[in-house]
């Protein structure tokens, strides 16, 4: 793969909803409009420092939640980090809830992950050149680690693991879908966009970590929500978030440790 010149650079991306993005974080905030060759991110990067670290930031469904998950444009999204020199991603999204004891509020740092999508672009290599990375393993391990811990030190109830279900949306679930995701395929949590923005990242050679916040319980639990319900826990967890992001930034070392910066060295047929 070959990334041509950035207009600007960062160390490190942040991927989630456009509400999660606080002008605050930044000093000298600018916004780039990136042209890639799988079309146009979801929206402008907005890069900017924060702590000495030059972090680049995309809102996933765009300004004003307009792209809906499956139809976002995942390559490019993860391209135009690349391009800017991004080498770990934070991953912030919505997920509900396959068990009673990951309630709504709660985050969940997710070890291992389910495909149930059905029609998106997965690969940056769709031949001649062929690769086969390993997914063994999905999440950085490093990045993985400096997330619990900094939730843990600010009080944040987070889940050290979990197994997330990604399905196509962007309708829900039925109810014997989610019963089968919950006692047959024993998943934890349930989204709709890890997927393949967790595949393209290792294929980038990017660190990548996902903090998902439960809103809810699945329809597993014959729990009704309401919107507003749902709303609430939202504002209340991107706060969290944000407060998250705040201390994790600084945390992570500008030196890579972990085996993602390799991800292609034995993948390429």
């Amino acid at each position: 793969m070959s990334w041509v010149k950035p207009p600007a650079k960062a160390e490190i991306g942040i991927i989630g909803g456009s509400g999660l993005y606080d002008p605050g974080l930044f000093r000298e905030a600018k916004e780039y409009k990136i042209y890639t060759p799988y079309g146009l991110p979801s929206d402008n990067v907005i890069v900017g420092e924060f702590k000495g670290r030059i972090v680049a930031f995309i809102p996933r469904h765009g300004r004003g939640h307009k792209i809906p998950p499956h139809k976002i444009n995942y390559r490019a999204n993860i391209w135009a980090l690349k391009s800017l020199g991004v080498e770990r991603i934070v991953a912030v999204s919505a997920v509900g809830s396959l068990r009673e004891d990951y309630k709504p509020g709660d985050f969940v740092c997710p070890d291992q992950y389910i495909d149930f999508t059905k029609k998106r672009e997965y690969s940056f290599f769709d031949g001649p050149v062929v690769a086969h990375v390993s997914m063994a393993d999905p999440f950085c391990p490093e990045l993985r680690e400096i997330v619990i811990k900094t939730a843990k030190d600010l009080g944040i109830s987070i889940h050290e693991r979990g197994t997330y279900v990604c399905i196509e949306g962007p309708r829900f679930s039925t109810r014997a879908e989610s019963r089968l995701f919950k006692e047959v395929f024993k998943a934890d949590i349930i989204g709709m966009t890890l997927i393949p923005e967790v595949n393209l990242a290792r294929e980038a050679e990017i660190c990548y970590v996902t903090i998902a916040m439960v809103t809810d319980y699945d329809v597993w639990a014959e729990k009704p929500v309401t919107a507003e319900e749902v709303v609430k826990v939202m504002q209340a967890n991107v706060e969290k978030a944000k407060k998250l992001l705040y201390e994790l930034i600084p945390r992570i070392p500008k030196e890579r440790k972990c085996p993602c910066k390799e991800a292609l060295k034995e993948a390429l047929v």
